[in-house]
């Protein structure tokens, strides 16, 4: 039984490639793109891999995808309103992601991010 899916799936790639439809010449010789997984729990990538095989990205690594995003948007803000505004809405989304999971996120327990935050925000005289 095995053998025969094999057998029709070699030929449909056979001919997908004799049609013109599968073009594998820029990437012959070269390797597959690494998937860039750093947003998800390490106990959750092949399930979430799955998924995203699926078509479905699961909402709560949108919600970290959108923190990484804010997070470096603070960063590279001057404006301290601006900034404000921003912090609240990063807390908004912890508060978010932490409701998503089982356990809290460890995002709003650093230490070290908590300081450039202040750093940050301290008012300049």
């Amino acid at each position: 039984m095995l053998n025969a899916f094999r057998i029709i799936a070699e030929q449909r790639i056979t001919e997908a490639i004799e049609k013109g439809r599968l073009n594998t010449a820029g990437w012959h010789g070269r390797p597959l793109p690494v998937e860039d997984n750093c947003f998800m729990p390490e106990d959750l990538r092949m399930a979430y891999k799955v998924l995203k095989n699926a078509g479905f990205v699961p909402p709560e690594i949108e919600t970290r995808k959108e923190i990484y995003n804010l997070e470096e948007l603070i960063a590279r803000t001057d404006d301290e309103h601006v900034r404000v505004k921003q912090l609240k809405k990063l807390h908004f989304l912890v508060m978010k992601l932490n409701g998503m999971r089982q356990s809290p996120s460890t995002i709003e327990n650093q230490q070290h991010y908590h300081q450039q935050v202040v750093e940050r925000l301290s008012v300049k005289k």
